[in-house]
């Protein structure tokens, strides 16, 4: 079982600091089925490979229960393809070998990990239905790929191909954490069902850490997760996890999020005459957000779909917030959270004042109650609008804040995007997006089958025939 990584790099020598393993020595670790072998077949400035091999124990994999299920066929358990075909094991080998590149971390060159690197990466004897199947799974991920079936039996070409392939990926600007997370995830999806593992909300929870920041937007992603987890009550729930891709991220692919809002009396006739200034439009977004709860006097405040932590950093600026529950989806999106927010260098009082935690808006959750005031930012929009009853009934029903605040995209003005054609979303991952009447009829229904007032109010530029780009329902209980 082995897979090489390469880069051309300069130098690629950097591949070692990376992977936190010395190119210069052989380094073998024990796995509880054999081990793992760690060295370099080439390393110079110009080019570097690392390699793992895998030297699996068919003896010891009957000895500990992880060989194939049953003992019809005795010999089986003995005489079978996990000692050299590329599969979980190889995944979760991985994950001790490389467990610092994965994690995104390097001590001695703490910039490197976010370095985007030309890197190639070799599966041999990876099993396959076929050599298309490889494809749907890696070519989304803006790999170049090649792929080298292996016949049954050389010596009888008759026979055909076998179901082993060796894989050959190629990337001309990636993170290294981000080929290794690939590679986590898929080569189990290619398992036949005999994953050498339990599989269980652990498993999930695996999941949706090494593909949160990508799995949700892979064509493949229901075929990826139901091979992953097996079982519907792992695969169901992880499902909507995925398909509750946080907004807060994601809307800077339509340009909304990157263009300035700008409001001064070049606007047309029927649009706002104010003086001029320029703020990005999810800035402001979050400004008002952050400046109503602080009108509200809220002291506890929920921000569910914190995204990497923008809206965070505001509340924490007031001192009558006493805390932050921020909630996510996606693990990558917390992790870039604490990242940003520095949340290892918090003196103790201000740390103590912030809790990050993953989790769903369409899933009773306990930790949601007690508090004063909630932030849905730019979420419901990426939620099936079949999904908004589960949201309702998680924030409105059960969690029940003093108040919540909602925004979302008003659908109306999409007409001012040149780059938008007729019916088409800002963004690919949004479910739906609302008028200004769609929004009022939502909030009001929910107003009043949750015991709350409220109000609307537009964000950004506004002009007559279509209102502002972004809209916001406060909700006061």
């Amino acid at each position: 079982m082995l897979l090489t990584i390469s880069t051309t790099h300069q130098p690629a020598t950097d591949l070692g600091y990376l992977l936190h393993k010395n190119p210069a020595r052989l380094q073998s670790i024990d796995i509880a089925y054999g081990q793992a072998h760690i060295f370099y077949p080439e390393a110079t400035a110009e080019r570097c490979t690392a390699a793992l091999l895998l030297d699996i124990d068919p003896i010891g994999l009957v000895r500990n229960h992880r060989g194939p299920a049953g003992e019809g066929f005795a010999l089986e358990q003995y005489v079978n393809d996990r000692p050299y075909a590329a599969s979980s094991f190889l995944s979760t080998a991985l994950t001790k070998a490389f467990n610092t590149a994965m994690n995104g971390t390097c001590k001695d060159r703490p910039e490197l990990p976010e370095q985007r690197l030309p890197l190639e990466a070799t599966v041999a004897a990876l099993p396959a239905a076929s050599p298309e199947q490889l494809h749907r799974l890696f070519a989304p991920l803006g790999y170049e790929i090649s792929i080298e079936p292996h016949p049954l039996d050389p010596t009888v070409p008759d026979w055909g191909a076998s179901r082993y392939h060796t894989l050959r990926l190629r990337h001309p600007a990636l993170r290294l954490q981000d080929l290794l997370s690939h590679l986590y995830v898929l080569i189990p999806v290619l398992d036949r069902g005999d994953k050498h593992y339990w599989i269980n909300r652990e498993e999930a929870e695996k999941l949706l850490r090494r593909g949160g920041a990508w799995l949700p937007l892979h064509p493949e992603r229901e075929f990826i997760t139901r091979r992953y987890l097996r079982f519907a009550e792992f695969v169901n729930p992880t499902l909507e996890r995925l398909l509750a891709v946080d907004a807060e991220a994601s809307d800077d692919v339509a340009g909304e999020e990157t263009a300035s809002v700008e409001t001064s009396g070049d606007l047309p006739a029927d649009g706002p005459q104010q003086t001029t200034t320029r703020q990005n439009l999810h800035d402001l977004r979050l400004d008002r957000v952050a400046d109503i709860i602080g009108q509200l006097g809220a002291k506890r405040v929920l921000d569910l779909g914190c995204g990497e932590g923008k809206l965070v950093r505001r509340l924490l600026k007031n001192p009558q917030i006493e805390h932050v529950l921020a909630l996510d989806v996606a693990w990558r999106e917390l992790e870039r959270a604490g990242q940003r927010l520095h949340l290892s260098e918090m003196p103790p009082r201000q740390r103590e004042r912030l809790t990050l935690a993953q989790g769903s808006v369409l899933y009773h959750d306990a930790r949601l109650e007690g508090y004063d005031a909630a932030a849905v930012v730019e979420v419901i929009e990426h939620l099936d609008e079949s999904r908004l009853a589960a949201f309702e009934q998680v924030v409105f029903a059960r969690a029940r804040p003093g108040s919540v605040l909602v925004t979302t995209p008003n659908a109306d003005y999409n007409q001012r995007y040149e780059t938008l054609s007729a019916g088409e979303f800002r963004h690919s991952d949004h479910r739906f997006e609302w008028s200004r009447a769609e929004f009022a009829a939502w909030a009001a229904g929910v107003a009043q089958r949750h015991g709350y007032r409220v109000r609307l109010e537009p964000l950004g530029p506004e002009y007559a025939e279509v209102g502002a780009p972004s809209q916001l329902a406060v909700f006061e209980r």
